[in-house]
C-alpha cells in the first residue's frame, strides 16, 4: 500500500481523477478523518470535505509508478 495526500478542489477534478484512476485495476480509498470511501465513487468523494487535503490509499501490486505519475496534478507536497 502506497499511501499520498491530495487535493481535489474543484469539480473538474474530481471528475478528471476519477477518470484517471477508473484505468487502473488497484484499489484507491479516500480518507477524510473517520470516513473512508472508494475513491472511484464520484457520488462518495462529493459526500467528503473537498476544502481540505484528502489522504489516498493506494492497494497496487504493480504499476505504482504508473499511478503515481499519473496522480502528480493532484498530490499535495508535503
Amino acid at each position: 500500500m502506497k499511501t499520498v495526500t491530495i487535493s481535489l478542489n474543484s469539480i473538474e477534478n474530481v471528475k478528471s481523477f476519477v477518470n484517471t484512476i477508473t484505468k487502473y485495476d488497484s484499489d484507491f480509498d479516500l480518507v477524510s478523518g473517520r470516513y473512508v470511501i472508494d475513491a472511484k465513487s464520484i457520488m462518495g468523494i462529493f459526500s467528503l470535505d473537498l476544502a481540505k487535503p484528502i489522504t489516498l490509499n493506494i492497494y497496487a501490486k504493480s504499476d505504482i509508478d504508473e499511478i503515481m505519475e499519473a496522480l502528480k496534478p493532484y498530490i499535495v507536497e508535503a
